[in-house]
């Protein structure tokens, strides 16, 4: 419920001009207001502060602007027309995340940099990925359905090269609960429009 409200209270804030530091105090406001009862024991609600929505744009998922889940001085302005993904995330630990695991999930960097690949077999892996996914996030799994094989080190040469992008698990302190909920927005000239929540929401 505490994501929930939060990510509700983000979407209220946001419109354009509004600074996106302001959502942020907002959001962090509401989501500090609750507590949960986890063994007989209450935790309050906290913000994972490293993490935040952002703006959208076509095939570049993270658009450039964040939009932070806790009081920023960040005075960037929303502006008409724009798409963001309004999106908390809250936890009974420290509130902080770290990268945790093995990674499995990659996605091409938007302004990925034209470099010379020597290896036939990474050059073969780039255009697949160019070809299924552009630059959109994709699975390993993914991959081996596209006919990948014996593809790992091909692909830490185009993570190593700054072409694709890792994203591993994150992980807070051990034993703690973390929770995330989103919506994307659409800042329209007279109003704004929640394009996840349709019929089937």
């Amino acid at each position: 419920e505490a994501v929930k409200a939060a990510t509700n209270e983000g979407i209220r804030l946001a419109g354009i001009d509004m600074r996106l530091g302001e959502i942020g105090e907002g959001i962090q406001e509401v989501m500090e207001s609750y507590e949960v009862e986890l063994d007989g024991k209450t935790y309050q609600v906290k913000p994972i502060k490293n993490l935040n929505g952002h703006s959208i744009a076509p095939y570049q998922i993270h658009a450039g602007k964040t939009v932070p889940i806790v009081k920023s001085t960040d005075s960037t302005k929303m502006e008409e027309n724009e798409f963001y993904a309004i999106e908390t995330f809250g936890s009974t630990g420290r509130g902080v995340v770290v990268d945790g695991m093995e990674c499995s999930h990659y996605m091409k960097n938007f302004d990925a940099p034209t470099v010379p690949l020597r290896n036939q077999r990474t050059r073969g892996l780039l255009n697949t990925i160019n070809r299924e996914f552009s630059t959109l996030a994709f699975c390993r799994r993914w991959l081996e359905r596209a006919g990948e094989q014996h593809y790992l080190v091909g692909l830490k040469q185009l993570c190593d090269a700054g072409i694709v992008e890792g994203y591993p698990p994150l992980v807070d302190q051990a034993g703690c609960y973390t929770a995330q909920w989103e919506h994307t927005i659409l800042l329209r000239p007279t109003r704004k429009e929640v394009v996840t929540r349709g019929e089937d929401y």
